[in-house]
């Protein structure tokens, strides 16, 4: 096996001398799953898909809603609209997918024309209380009292629809209407089958968060019920013919609403319930029927077989963790297994399914987006499921292979917007240095090395979604100027300051890769030297006021224009103080975060960094004025590593304090214990690493070593079956100990405030003694994190 790059002779020293350690046994009936709560982050902003699916499944079934519905359900109390099969997690602005929702109803008086087509029509509250989800199954009743309940395949929804008896449920209906969640559709058509009900069609909608369109192909079967007739409907008219429909949206981009029908005679002796069976495809709806006929063949027996599968395969993806509380709280518990579970809802599986370009290789898309993915979600990945996140840099590279640049964002087969630098490129180093391979999922690092190369020497002419803007600028000044002029290419002209330091640490990654595949050592000196490029936009002398005072604190990233003047943006700009900055909202010299944020993001450069602001004393001053002053917003992924950079400056214990105050103030078990948008499970893997005691520095060999919030967490390496144990010595569930007076390593002294990916590959245990009082442990410099550049 490769060797992990950088400077782990320490490691592999103390490996030869401990040796390995044997797995411990898994607890007897510990079960995550049963922990499991997909509603959690359902309300308050958290976006989370809160219905059926698979592991990284294409099909994903639950109740779309008129209020929070940016994962398609949200425990908001508002009005269910359909049961739709496609939806991504945890998203920000717009609403994604949702396409082809299904609504079941009863017509007054069993009147075709008296039923509610229209969305603004049909809408339903749902019961109080009545509201279930599991890992693989969602239900609820609607005020009318149909109830519906629902699974998946991988690429097919099954639902059971119950019509409560009636004097005019004499036909229960169930609609199909061509849109999505955002009401994007470009143009689609139904056809339905005057004898079999069977509906098919397509439709083009818009991603919601990136450039062009996208194709979606449907298959829905109706059974256990004997069928009345079909047909179709536009607005609020409907009628038995004709059996297809095509809609579009006219020269004044008006949205037409409309799609098919069918009526059902309940058979004599049954429970009025109605199943539809839902394929889904990106590339036909002879595809779509294919899969939904193979996965769910005998539609009236299969649905507890399939919520039976769907258990399994999440009770395996949770399994190689174990935690034992200690005392620690079954809401924290709670909240930590939800989060695990949620960062194996997307990135999805769409092998087989890309229209683009025909591979064997696996193909996963939503990657939404790896600005927020990159920190912690896919770090998580490649200790707990390895092999996906494989696949996943497979199909990265795939992208590039054949789009000829990395994505930064793609999601329903588009390209998504760049959110600051190429991203893509610390996910790619991250699996580099800790070793990431699977037999079932090959890297090609040579590719990788090519792919990374592009995205820091070839501007794309359209870099708003792919690759980076502005590198004639870069390669020649050392920044991105403010107001740049860019005759290379063409992208969103801001973030001047943002891309700067993210190009930096892209760089940086670069220079990893470049080392550990052998490059010249011209190669790895020349990014070497760009990643240091931020400290062109450092401004010395600039103060920062909040509120009419002067914090105090000199020193910052300001903008620059190109003949190396200084522009000004407000350190405190796109903060929570000062309002929120995005592509398309307010947009500043920095992405989602203001200069008092990225002053902290230098992670392979930390020591540089707290010589520029004055030594220890000064950068532990403006971590704690950061975090104490509402500058920090917990809610946004850029913040997850200032809780841990105190690390950087000798004070680990200071980390593991401001941790403990962000997880229980800011996350809990109820619908919404996120402090914002999940990410695709974002949140859940900060939650996850924090409560674990090791927290990732993604793209780097380095976990920063912190006490964990529960007694005993081990993982269990799925490519090398050794397990890895943290454990709290003298836990103290009430968390008044929280300095490590002393860290054991396989039961050797380990004085460093760090480790390596070794510690999971080999299965190491790491037992951290606790105290009240900040120890002498982690303070030394030689035990700090390393700073790779200088």
């Amino acid at each position: 096996m490769r060797r992990l790059t950088g400077p782990h002779g320490l490691l592999a020293l103390f490996l030869l001398l401990v040796g390995p350690q044997a797995p411990p046994v898994r607890a007897a009936g510990d079960d995550g799953l049963e922990l499991v709560d997909p509603l959690i982050g359902a309300t308050g902003g958290g976006n989370v898909f809160a219905g059926a699916t698979l592991p990284y499944g294409l099909a994903k079934a639950v109740a779309d809603v008129d209020g929070q519905n940016t994962g398609g359900f949200g425990l908001d109390g508002s009005n269910v609209t359909g049961f739709s099969s496609v939806h991504d997690s945890g998203t920000g602005g717009n609403p994604s997918l949702g396409n082809f929702p299904l609504f079941p109803q009863l017509c007054p008086d069993d009147d075709l024309n008296r039923c509610r087509f229209r969305i603004g029509d049909r809408k339903l509250r749902y019961r109080d209380g009545s509201v279930r989800a599991t890992p693989g199954r969602f239900s609820l009743e609607l005020e009318s009292g149909v109830g519906a309940d629902m699974t998946v395949s991988q690429h097919a929804a099954l639902y059971r629809f119950r019509f409560p008896p009636a004097a005019d449920a004499r036909h229960p209906l169930i609609l199909l209407d061509l849109t999505d969640l955002w009401k994007s559709r470009q143009n689609a058509s139904v056809s339905v089958d005057e004898r079999s009900g069977r509906m098919t069609g397509n439709g083009t909608f818009l991603p919601s968060f990136g450039a062009g369109s996208y194709a979606l192909h449907f298959c829905v079967d109706f059974f256990g019920a004997d069928l009345f007739d079909t047909g179709v409907w536009v607005n609020s008219r409907a009628g038995t013919e004709p059996k297809h429909i095509s809609l579009t949206r006219g020269f004044n981009l008006f949205y037409l609403e409309g799609g098919a029908f069918a009526r059902f005679s309940p058979r004599p002796g049954g429970d009025n319930t109605v199943t539809a069976r839902v394929g889904i495809s990106f590339k036909n709806a002879q595809q779509a029927c294919r899969s939904a006929e193979t996965e769910i063949a005998r539609p009236l027996e299969d649905f507890d077989g399939l919520v039976r599968t769907a258990r399994e395969q999440w009770r395996e993806k949770l399994s190689p963790v174990t935690i034992k509380t200690g005392g620690a709280t079954r809401d924290l518990a709670k909240s930590v297994w939800s989060g695990l579970y949620r960062n194996m809802i997307s990135p999805q599986n769409y092998t087989g399914e890309n229209p683009h370009w025909d591979t064997k290789r696996p193909y996963f898309d939503s990657f939404y987006c790896m600005w927020d993915s990159f920190r912690a979600q896919h770090p998580l990945l490649t200790i707990v499921d390895p092999q996906a996140q494989a696949q996943m840099v497979q199909s990265l590279l795939d992208t590039y292979r054949h789009e000829g640049w990395l994505p930064d964002c793609h999601m329903s087969m588009c390209q998504g917007w760049t959110q600051g630098g190429s991203n893509a490129d610390v996910v790619i180093a991250d699996a580099f240095v800790k070793n990431l391979s699977s037999p079932a999922a090959p890297i090609d690092w040579k590719l990788a090395l090519e792919a990374v190369t592009a995205d820091a020497e070839r501007e794309p002419l359209e870099w708003s979604h792919h690759g980076r803007g502005g590198l004639q600028s870069w390669h020649r000044l050392g920044y991105i100027p403010y107001l740049d002029f860019d005759p290379l290419g063409f992208g969103t002209d801001s973030r001047s300051v943002s891309r700067t330091i993210e190009y930096s640490y892209n760089d940086f990654c670069l220079a990893t890769l470049a080392e550990g595949l052998g490059e010249p050592d011209e190669v790895r000196r020349r990014y070497l030297e760009r990643s240091m490029n931020w400290r062109n936009l450092w401004k010395k002398d600039q103060t920062s006021v909040i509120r009419g005072e002067d914090t105090g604190f000199r020193g910052f990233f300001q903008p620059r224009y190109a003949n190396g003047t200084w522009g000004f943006q407000d350190p405190i700009a796109c903060s929570a103080l000062a309002g929120f900055c995005s592509l398309t909202t307010n947009p500043s010299e920095t992405f989602e975060a203001s200069i008092w944020q990225y002053l902290f993001f230098v992670p392979h450069a930390a020591s540089s960094l707290i010589s520029l602001v004055g030594g220890d004393d000064a950068f532990v001053s403006r971590l704690e004025y950061f975090h104490s002053v509402g500058l920090a917003d917990i809610s946004n992924e850029p913040v997850f590593l200032t809780v841990y950079l105190y690390h950087y400056a000798g004070r680990p214990a200071l980390s593991a304090r401001r941790a403990h105050a962000y997880v229980p103030s800011r996350f809990n078990a109820t619908p919404g214990g996120l402090p914002g948008n999940d990410d695709s499970g974002a949140m859940g893997a900060f939650l996850f690493f924090s409560t674990l005691g090791l927290f990732p520095v993604a793209g780097q060999n380095v976990y920063l070593i912190s006490p964990p919030f529960f007694e005993e967490v081990r993982v269990r390496s799925r490519a090398s079956g050794r397990t890895a144990t943290v454990r709290a010595v003298g836990f103290d569930p009430s968390y008044r100990r929280l300095s490590v007076q002393r860290a054991l390593v396989n039961g050797r002294e380990w004085t460093k405030s760090w480790i390596g990916h070794e510690f999971f590959l080999e299965g190491w245990t790491l037992e951290l003694v606790l105290g009240e009082e900040e120890s002498a442990w982690g303070t030394r410099p030689e035990d700090r994190p390393p700073s790779w550049a200088s």
